[in-house]
């Protein structure tokens, strides 16, 4: 059946239909489900005895006394003194409103709804509404308060709800009967009418809550239904390769290595491809399990592509996996657009024919004249900055090849139950046995000579620094400090302490080769922008300078920061920040301040900015969520997550009949907004 149209609610003509596009609404259906911003309690009359500076509003009857003027910016403006039901004086200030002297007669009686202020002991209100009834005012109901644009009005939108909920009435159900009462939901018509008119505030949210449930447990169906099953599992057993690697090690695995390990073994020697998200916080590991499951996959005779955001984090990583893996055996390549020539087709030539086990590169792993004999395991580390046709091509280039996505931005569990519902997820939360947490210092201007004091300290010590700013020079006469600057200033703040520049636009030899002589010692400290943000391990690096931390968001901070701390040495990260600083900045800084936790910071960046850009490539088109609240409705998202487990589990097809509801709601898609 077609969708019937907002322009047959009254009053709704092509201006306001155009409008209401702009919110998302073009039918009745998406009236409904327009969630209001807020709520406009009117239950109880409020005269003017009841305003107060914290609750200015007043909602009731008056009965005009006298007009008058007084000047204005806006020239002269009209006055209207009343009284309201208790006698009690107020004048209504008409600014562009000079058409009322021709309605609101002397002696004549209006409802008023408006914020009253006390001036010299007389009731003044600017901002009001008129109504003759009671009825009309609103007085003794709750009113939703919409999203404007345009030519909208609060009248207006009420008016199209109230006519889409009488015309699309009843309201089916959407959930198995059982499931309202074992939950506490409404049944979905009475949600619906209580989400824009509700009786009483608790109301209101009792509708919200079902409504977000709905929502995200069709969402979740539709997702889980999606991915195949593979039934129950035995764990798989440490291959030889993976046995010998851990036992070479000079540390002891943590149990989440080693938990997540097994999990992603167990995936591979399932029956289908697997699909699992890795995700730990700075310094947990990540990499490390990636390279021992990788060898899981080449004892199996299957090879192993690992692809990394960045030429510079690549070949890291390819230094890092020679020096683990070349004494086992496995043969290594580096694949990137500056590999040509002769070079580049013999490489070619060895990972067509199998000679090649592992290979390490960028988006170069995406050319057509990259072939595989027997691509069985794709890592892809950074996965939040590759889009999604970008994983998927070089997915194709395997036949059922596992896949491992990495990351190292910790994502708040709300977002990775609903974004990530089509994935398994291990967790690396712990950290290796030894280390120690940052110290964090927030730093003001005044105190950037203690701050220089303090780094020389560790630079006594033997110990190494990185600097960071958010530019590489000051070419547009910025106020922000630029690396090109402030390394010819570090060199005399550090007079005979050997230094190094890194940025972006530096060659990628030419970087690799600062990092090395930083590794090895050579250097004491780096001034570089956010390019050391990730992928640099550097143990005997204790100090992290970062400038205008306030520009930076929390997952960079938190990326940065964990560039230290990663061996037993006490390390220490301060953040330098301006005279002027925003609301946002404030609370950034502060968590980063009070924790070390990713996870923890993760959840504070959704509560600060919400879902908006957290998520990158994955994020774009999914979240288009219109009851659901992924900052605060964790809760509802468990539960959603939970329930369609069960379902999937018992009923994957919805084929029974108390499902039928949850089948149509799934099928009609307009449940799933993301889609």
């Amino acid at each position: 059946m077609a969708e019937r149209r907002i322009t047959e609610a009254p009053g709704i003509g092509r201006k306001a239909a155009d409008d209401l596009l702009s919110l998302g609404v073009s039918t009745l259906r998406d009236m409904i489900g327009l969630r209001p911003r807020a709520y406009d309690d009117r239950r109880t009359e409020r005269r003017m005895r009841d305003a107060s500076i914290l609750d200015p509003s007043v909602a009731c009857r008056i009965t005009v006394l006298s007009h008058s003027e007084f000047s204005s910016r806006s020239g002269r403006t009209l006055k209207i003194s009343a009284v309201d039901d208790d006698g009690t004086r107020l004048e209504l200030l008409c600014f562009n409103r000079y058409f009322l002297k021709q309605q609101m007669h002397i002696g004549s009686q209006w409802y008023i709804y408006g914020k009253a202020m006390r001036n010299h002991g007389v009731y003044q209100i600017s901002s009001f509404e008129l109504k003759r009834t009671r009825e009309e005012a609103g007085i003794g109901r709750i009113l939703p308060i919409y999203p404007l644009t345009g030519s909208l009005t609060e009248k207006a939108m009420r008016n199209a709800a109230c006519y889409a909920l009488m015309a699309l009435s009843p309201i089916p159900d959407a959930l198995p009967d059982e499931m309202y009462s074992r939950l506490g939901l409404m049944h979905h018509d009475k949600a619906y009418n209580a989400l824009h008119f509700p009786s009483f505030p608790e109301e209101a949210s009792m509708a919200l809550r079902t409504l977000s449930f709905t929502e995200l447990l069709v969402m979740e169906l539709s997702v889980l239904r999606e991915r195949p099953s593979d039934g129950a599992r035995r764990k798989s057993g440490q291959s030889r390769m993976e046995r010998k690697l851990i036992a070479s090690l000079p540390f002891a695995l943590t149990d989440d290595q080693l938990n997540a390990a097994d999990e992603i073994r167990t995936d591979m020697d399932g029956r289908i491809p697997m699909n699992r998200l890795l995700q730990g916080d700075v310094g947990s590991g990540k990499t490390l399990v990636a390279w021992i499951t990788a060898l899981h996959a080449i004892d199996k005779g299957r090879q192993v592509a690992f692809m990394a955001p960045t030429e510079l984090l690549a070949r890291q990583h390819a230094d890092g996996a020679a020096a683990l893996l070349s004494g086992l055996g496995v043969r290594i390549a580096f694949i990137s657009g500056s590999v040509k020539g002769e070079s580049r087709r013999l490489l070619l030539s060895s990972l067509k024919d199998g000679t090649t086990d592992l290979v390490i590169g960028t988006h170069a792993l995406f050319s057509e004249d990259v072939v595989f004999r027997n691509l069985g395991y794709v890592i892809i580390d950074e996965q939040h900055r590759f889009g999604v046709q970008q994983r998927e091509a070089l997915m194709r280039k395997g036949s059922n090849a596992d896949i491992l996505s990495m990351t190292a931005t910790p994502i708040p569990r709300s977002l990775a139950l609903t974004l990530f519902a089509d994935y398994s997820v291990s967790v690396l939360r712990s950290m290796p046995k030894g280390r120690l947490p940052v110290k964090t210092y927030l730093v003001s201007e005044d105190r950037r000579s203690e701050m220089y004091r303090s780094v020389g300290v560790e630079f006594e010590r033997g110990h190494q620094a990185y600097f960071v700013y958010p530019r590489i020079d000051d070419e547009r006469e910025s106020d922000l400090r630029d690396v090109t600057t402030m390394h010819e200033a570090l060199k005399k703040e550090y007079p005979g302490v050997p230094s190094a520049l890194i940025h972006s636009r530096l060659p990628d030899d030419e970087k690799m080769e600062i990092l090395r002589s930083f590794r090895e010692g050579r250097l004491s400290y780096l001034v570089a922008t956010s390019v050391v943000e990730v992928g640099i391990d550097i143990p005997n690096a204790t100090c992290m300078v970062i400038e205008h931390a306030d520009r930076f968001g929390l997952a960079a901070l938190h990326q940065l920061r964990g560039r230290v701390g990663r061996s037993s040495l006490a390390s220490y990260c301060f953040l330098v920040y301006g005279r002027s600083l925003s609301e946002e900045a404030k609370a950034r800084l502060r968590v980063m301040r009070e924790t070390n936790d990713g996870f923890r910071i993760a959840e504070k960046d959704l509560e600060i900015r919400g879902p908006g850009e957290i998520m990158g490539d994955r994020q774009s088109g999914f979240l288009h969520l219109r009851f659901a609240d992924l900052t605060s409705d964790l809760d509802i998202v468990e539960m959603a997550r939970s329930e369609a487990e069960r379902i999937v589990k018992e009923d994957r097809g919805l084929l029974k009949a108390e499902n039928a509801p949850l089948r149509k709601a799934v099928a009609d898609g307009h449940w799933t907004m993301h889609c």
